[in-house]
């Protein structure tokens, strides 16, 4: 079995090679084992119980994470009663999700880019995504942060002037919200799921594993499209759910300031810090095409729901939180959580701004002072062409391999930091930062591996941690 292994290899499109080719290996794993497959319908089943779970301890408990399980474990309450308290479905709620994502999606298929034409050094408009592993170029709308401005400029004028709504109408409607975001989640995975089979954008970049779990939740189809600019990924990854990450903590301080007459500095420190992380994503769109997230992964439910769900009601329990849980810090906490945030910002904005200078000269430039070194690598796609990449040693990139995501981890600390320490809730963030950048530093390092081969191994000896020096 091993030596047959060793002679047909799968390549990206599930199809197979004769001896002596090299397909393509990046893209997400095609061959699942059982651990894998534990854990992908593990997520299936948990991830959307999790973030119910997480909601409801605010909700009903205080953001207490323990309370609900001393409880169901003394008998004192059930599953079932739980769910009965939790506010349901409603139509106002979706009617104001249906608006928000057919807002969402009108302003990013409809209004063509124009920022990039009066924002000096932003790069929008249409832009070449990275070759596939089909070795096809996709180009994209890059509008992002153009439909950050619209939005937010509708929010504040609305807030201000026109008063068509209460600026805590998201607060108010966070559970019912969360139903729909679910009904919107399971419904475009599951029709991303069908249309691979079905009626794909490109067949040859599609991956079929051979088990259906697996498929549905890590996605088949690379690029999923409706028509030339309606990109799947694009759309999902950045709009809805990341424009609306700012809105729902402006929503969570007008709660505040409604409940309490103020806003405290903690919950100002959350929003000025996380609106940073926001716009540097839009203000760097066509960056984000070169990234793991529209490179490597396939568009499934991990990206479908996780977009539409995970995000919007996980990366915002900081604020959610503080609704519940005034926090006013002493001036030292708070400058000490303000330089972390900022310091963490810097790494994290310095180190991608490294690569993608270096990529956009090709090595013509330079960093700290000095020209930069690398390793230069070649790789087959699944076309047969042999194309060459170099991968950066110099700056931050020669301090770990991976030191943005240590400047991001730093910034997600200093979001839970703003919280203070008496409850574990607002520390997910991190928590789960670590394991999932910590999981994609190894998800990264195995595909560079099968990509790169020997080259890869000269990188890693130039480069030896990953996330901190001497650590890691």
């Amino acid at each position: 079995m091993e030596a047959t292994r060793r002679r047909t290899q799968h390549s990206t499109n599930g199809k197979t090679s004769g001896p002596g080719e090299q397909p393509a290996q990046w893209g997400r794993a095609w061959e699942v084992d059982w651990f894998s497959l534990i854990s992908v319908i593990g997520l299936l089943c948990f991830a959307p119980f999790i973030v119910f779970y997480f909601v409801i301890a605010c909700d009903q408990y205080q953001c207490s994470v323990s309370q609900p399980l001393f409880e169901l474990l003394r008998g004192e309450t059930t599953l079932l009663t739980i769910w009965a308290r939790a506010a349901s479905f409603t139509w106002s709620a979706a009617k104001i999700y249906g608006v928000w994502v057919a807002f969402q999606a009108f302003i990013y298929m409809c209004i063509p880019d124009v920022a990039h034409k009066f924002l000096p050094g932003y790069v929008g408009g249409v832009q070449d995504g990275a070759r596939t592993p089909a070795g096809l170029i996709n180009k994209y709308e890059i509008n992002g942060l153009q439909c950050w401005l619209i939005t937010h400029a509708l929010w504040f004028a609305n807030a201000h002037y026109f008063h068509w709504f209460s600026p805590t109408i998201i607060f108010d409607n966070w559970i019912p919200l969360m139903w729909c975001a679910n009904i919107l989640g399971y419904s475009v995975s599951t029709f991303a799921f069908i249309k691979a089979y079905l009626f794909p954008t490109n067949s040859e970049d599609c991956k079929f594993t051979g088990n259906i779990f697996y498929n549905y939740m890590m996605g088949i189809e690379f690029n999923p499209r409706i028509g030339k600019w309606f990109d799947f990924k694009l759309f999902f990854n950045g709009r809805p759910g990341i424009v609306a990450w700012t809105l729902i903590n402006l929503s969570y301080m007008a709660k505040q300031q409604e409940l309490y007459g103020h806003v405290t500095n903690s919950m100002i420190l959350v929003n000025v810090l996380q609106a940073i992380y926001v716009l540097d994503f839009f203000w760097n769109e066509a960056w984000y095409l070169k990234t793991i997230d529209i490179c490597h992964d396939h568009f499934g439910w991990y990206l479908g729901w996780g977009d539409c769900v995970w995000l919007p009601y996980l990366y915002t329990l900081q604020g959610l939180y503080l609704v519940y849980h005034p926090v006013q810090l002493s001036n030292p906490h708070a400058l000490a959580v303000l330089l972390l945030g900022l310091v963490g910002y810097y790494i994290f904005r310095s180190t991608n701004h490294q690569k993608d200078l270096f990529r956009r000269t090709d090595a013509s430039c330079s960093i700290w002072g000095k020209k930069p070194t690398y390793i230069e690598c070649a790789y087959r796609s699944a076309d047969g062409g042999v194309h060459r990449s170099k991968l950066l040693t110099s700056g931050f990139w020669g301090v770990a391999r991976h030191f943005n995501y240590t400047g991001d981890l730093m910034g997600s600390l200093a979001y839970c930091a703003a919280c203070g320490f008496g409850h574990i809730l607002p520390y997910f963030y991190i928590i789960y930062m670590t394991i999932l950048l910590v999981h994609r530093c190894v998800r990264d390092e195995h595909r560079c591996s099968s990509k790169y081969g020997k080259d890869w191994k000269r990188y890693t000896d130039a480069v030896p941690y990953r996330l901190i020096p001497g650590v890691f």
